[in-house]
């Protein structure tokens, strides 16, 4: 088995890492510094969107994502150095997404990190991308463990109780789809664009949230899991019997956003009780939301809202640190290497990497096979 190289003590108590992200359809490059008390300086973030290539499919494609991520990903790089305004050798570490992901973008980026890493004699990260998720908010403010995360994504939603760096206990899961998905194939469905997260909010903000009767999904239940797929199916088929003008899209679209966020308020309401009684905390907590659809406007209102009324603060990332990016990975590569926690040269790349893996493996909500648990 080939083993990293570890780094050498230094005077300065900081680390300073390149994170590469390429797990779906963003190629990403960043460089940031973690000071010993947990600041932060991000010194680059590079992020090549793929919108272009995949709008006329609406929708990512497999394929097509891997060979744009391929040529991108040296340029990309080469940016995020340059931004920064460091050398290589001012580099501690190199880490980048090892999973879970679509595998032919996830193998360019962790390839990438293997061969500088070799290179240049630094150590290796492979980081969950999950994990970079639930550590995204630490990059603008301070967000101490233990906390409450709600994360969701295109590929994910999940609650889960974080109580430190790779300690994760898992609270409730998508039982079929993901929240993220679920907007996706909104918009495709009405042929509102892509990406379609932001054109459902757009159209939303126009329409009537009351107009459409759609389902809330395991509301109400006594656990704290999601599903997706029964609003989903709602949606096409109110597409489908409805007229399409303008004002139709508008009024489904708000209907869509306003059940989504009521079901996700709902399991989240539940999750905060489970948490406590896990945890034992009383008085203020922390929930933390990550993942491109904590981006959605109303939802964080509404997440806001929950927060206040069950006594626990609420943090969320900037907006453009929601989605995909290197400066998440960058940063739960520095913290890991803070902890010595480095990689071997021969890290697999993994379609499929949950955070909390034995009670993935245990009691699997949204598939087990041959590539592991998928949540």
């Amino acid at each position: 088995m080939a083993h990293a190289p570890k780094s050498e003590t230094k005077q300065d108590t900081s680390l300073t890492v390149l994170g590469l992200e390429s797990s779906c359809d963003e190629t990403a490059a960043s460089v940031l510094r973690l000071h010993q008390d947990g600041e932060v300086d991000l010194l680059s973030n590079i992020v090549a969107s793929q919108d272009e290539e995949h709008r006329p499919f609406g929708g990512v494609v497999p394929e097509i994502a891997a060979r744009a991520h391929m040529r991108k990903i040296e340029s990309i790089i080469e940016k995020a150095m340059k931004s920064s305004g460091l050398i290589w050798e001012e580099i501690d570490g190199i880490a980048a997404t090892a999973g879970p992901g679509l595998i032919g973008g996830v193998i360019t980026g962790l390839m990438s990190a293997k061969g500088l890493a070799m290179a240049l004699g630094k150590p290796l990260i492979a980081v969950n991308h999950l994990e970079g998720h639930a550590l995204s908010p630490r990059l603008t403010e301070p967000c101490p463990f233990p906390y409450l995360l709600l994360l969701v994504s295109g590929g994910h939603s999940q609650l889960l109780s974080v109580k430190g760096l790779g300690d994760y206990k898992r609270i409730g899961s998508t039982v079929d789809d993901a929240a993220g998905e679920a907007f996706d194939k909104t918009a495709k469905v009405m042929g509102l664009g892509f990406p379609g997260g932001p054109q459902v909010q757009n159209w939303a903000a126009r329409g009537n949230a009351k107009a459409v009767k759609l389902p809330r999904p395991m509301m109400g239940r006594d656990h704290a899991d999601f599903s997706f797929a029964g609003l989903k199916t709602a949606v096409a088929r109110a597409w489908d019997a409805g007229n399409k003008s303008d004002i139709s899209k508008a009024d489904l679209a708000a209907s869509f956003q306003r059940a989504m966020t009521d079901t996700i308020l709902d399991r989240v309401g539940k999750a905060m009780k489970i948490y406590r009684r896990q945890t034992r905390e009383t008085g203020q907590a922390r929930l933390v939301v990550a993942g491109g659809v904590a981006a959605n406007t109303e939802l964080r209102a509404g997440l806001l809202g929950l927060a206040e009324t069950q006594e626990f603060d609420f943090i969320a990332p900037p907006l453009k640190f929601c989605g995909d990016n290197a400066a998440m990975i960058a940063l739960a590569g520095a913290e890991r290497l803070a902890a010595g926690l480095v990689d071997g040269y021969d890290a697999p790349a993994r379609p499929r990497w949950p955070l909390d893996a034995d009670a993935a493996a245990s009691a699997p909500k949204s598939g087990y096979g041959k590539k592991g648990p998928k949540s």
